[in-house]
């Protein structure tokens, strides 16, 4: 085994020996080219190599075409001979010696067969993985699966230039990566202050709670030995008295005896022995033993107090989930117009991530304009918040991708409709008024063009400032003719017109070529008296008044009949002259009664039925 010198990977010698490995012309080359750069910069004589006599000339060029180093004689005629004009010299010194590298051009290889020697390699076999000659591919390799050399380089070059593409790709990628833990590094340092601020301020007032309550305890305990040193002295004080009360009056007796006369010890013996026993009648009526105790201790339960500040507090890894993240956002997106997206990135508990640094990005893709791309400028807030600010180029259905650190936040991507921005000053200008004649009805396209449906029999339509763009149609009952059309509805590029006095409906393509028609004057199913609206519900149903019939018919995407509400009669379901008609949400057909001075509500469970009816004063 060996390592290449080229890609390190390791090689098994084959049987033969190396001289049976190919022959890397890549590396041979750069070897040749090394070597005669070695020669020019580190030799300080190097002889010329065309002077063939004695003399021997110092080289002072090198000739990259013919591989030699001539002097100044073998370089004058050298130059001067027109076989050798277009070669390239170069100098023999550092200039020369870097020159050299892009001057040199690789040599063509012969094939080392014998007899072909003078055979240029031109052709690669596929079965040996080796470079031959013209004369080989005849002979040892006739039967092989041979390609011209040019063939095989353009596949190879095309090979490694996508490798390279893809390593480029790669390449910015791992870029993208390393910026990412660049800033991520950073933010990491960011928290790590921030949470060693938390950390200080959390124990700091956790250190100034633990001295107020020192304090406290102290006073408390200074306040109890007080109370029970002044209750013991005064009860001391107490004791003091009576001791002292009672060696007056034994000392007094004591003298009597002993100094008066038995007259006088007669005389006194009544009262004496009473003051004393009352002294001594006092004595029995107190407790002799101190009023307070002396113990005074504390309870503080160190032990669980001591294991739960030994816990106290928590390193806390958070980490944004962008799949629990959310973005809202209360403004309607209009063409031209910043339109802006809050972000919050959440965790995996849904919990808000608190620190700012994650990648927020946000795009707005346009359905209908070739993909158009818009990018967001995102604004981070540091607290975990992102405001994405967006401003939409084109008006019509859009896609909103929301992503984090490369992955969509809930909800993401979502459909979006880009509303345009109406200047309508310019739409009630005198001019448009004049080119639209009696308006009976409008709709909006998805790309903000506006249909008016006129009293001139035809539709027209404005851009969404105001500028007439197209006129539809014209006075007739021919295909794509209308005659007072009163309804009009728009879903997609298809345009469903109510044709009132044709008493049809007509599909045509919102640049009015005609499609499709049905419908005629009658009683019948299908048949309309003054159809003067259509409307279609979300399975693309078409909801027409059939207003001097009395009724409302409703036909699938194609114009086939599909069922009736019949006005006439009555009851709550009673209705006459249907002009205007909407649907809720929920599906709901409202109907505005004309003649009935009513507007009523029709749900449909197996069939419609009125569930609310509004009077019309």
């Amino acid at each position: 085994m060996f390592q290449c010198p080229i890609c390190e990977q390791n090689t098994s010698i084959p049987v033969g020996g190396a001289s049976v490995l190919p022959q890397n012309l890549h590396l041979g080359f750069e070897v040749e080219v090394a070597g005669y750069m070695s020669k020019m910069v580190n030799s300080s004589e190097v002889c010329c190599d065309e002077c063939v006599d004695e003399r021997n000339g110092l080289a002072v060029v090198f000739c990259c075409m013919c591989r030699q180093f001539l002097c100044k004689v073998c370089r004058d005629y050298h130059s001067s001979s027109r076989r050798f004009s277009k070669h390239t010299i170069v100098l023999l010194d550092q200039a020369g010696a870097r020159q050299l590298h892009t001057s040199m051009k690789p040599r063509d290889h012969y094939c080392s067969q014998p007899s072909h020697e003078d055979n240029k390699l031109n052709f690669y076999c596929e079965t040996c993985s080796l470079l031959v000659c013209h004369d080989c591919t005849t002979v040892t390799h006739k039967s092989h699966t041979v390609k011209e050399i040019s063939t095989i380089a353009k596949s190879h070059q095309m090979e490694i230039t996508g490798a390279l593409e893809d390593a480029k790709k790669v390449v910015t990628k791992l870029t993208g990566a390393i910026e990412g833990n660049n800033r991520m590094i950073e933010h990491v340092e960011i928290s790590k202050q921030t949470a060693f601020l938390a950390i200080n301020q959390t124990f700091e007032i956790l250190q100034q709670t633990l001295d107020e309550r020192k304090r406290t305890l102290l006073s408390e305990l200074e306040a109890i030995s007080l109370s029970k040193t002044t209750a013991l002295t005064l009860q001391k004080e107490q004791f003091e008295k009576m001791v002292g009360d009672i060696s007056h009056y034994t000392d007094m007796v004591s003298q009597i005896l002993q100094t008066h006369t038995d007259h006088e010890i007669v005389a006194l013996g009544g009262l004496i022995p009473t003051e004393l026993q009352a002294t001594l009648k006092r004595v029995q009526t107190i407790a002799l033993t101190p009023n307070q105790h002396s113990s005074i201790t504390v309870s503080v339960k160190k032990r669980a107090v001591v294991r739960k500040m030994s816990k106290l507090g928590e390193i806390i890894v958070f980490i944004p989930s962008p799949s629990s993240s959310i973005w809202t956002s209360t403004s309607v997106a209009k063409v031209g117009t910043r339109y802006h997206v809050k972000v919050q990135s959440n965790t995996s508990k849904g919990e808000e991530y608190p620190h700012g640094g994650v990648e927020v990005k946000g795009e707005m893709r346009s359905k209908t304009h070739n993909g158009a791309v818009v990018y967001g400028e995102v604004e981070d807030h540091k607290d975990g918040t992102y405001t994405i600010t967006l401003t939409p180029q084109a008006v019509g259905p859009h896609q909103l991708l929301i992503t984090m650190d490369g992955q969509h936040v809930q909800n993401s991507p979502n459909d979006l409709d880009v509303w345009p921005k109406h200047d309508y000053h310019t739409l009630c200008d005198a001019q448009q008024v004049i080119q639209c004649n009696r308006p009976r009805c409008v709709a909006i396209h998805d790309n903000g063009d506006i249909y008016v449906g006129s009293g001139e029999h035809c539709i027209y339509v404005f851009d969404p400032i105001g500028q007439l763009k197209n006129t539809i149609g014209s006075s007739g009952s021919g295909d794509g003719q209308f005659s007072s059309p009163c309804g009009i509805s728009i879903k997609g590029d298809v345009l469903y017109v109510a044709d009132t006095d044709n008493h049809r409906v007509q599909k045509l393509t919102s640049s009015g070529s005609f499609l499709h028609k049905f419908g005629q004057k009658g009683l019948g199913q299908g048949q309309f008296n003054r159809p003067v609206a259509v409307i279609l519900d979300s399975n693309s149903k078409m909801i027409v008044p059939d207003c001097h019939n009395d009724r409302i018919q409703i036909f699938n995407e194609n114009g086939g009949w599909l069922l009736t509400i019949d006005g006439k009669g009555s009851g709550n379901h009673s209705f006459q002259s249907p002009w205007g008609l909407a649907l809720d949400p929920q599906g709901n057909i409202h109907v505005a009664a004309h003649d009935s001075n009513t507007i009523k509500v029709f749900t449909k469970e197996d069939v419609y039925t009125v569930i609310l009816i509004i009077p019309v004063e």
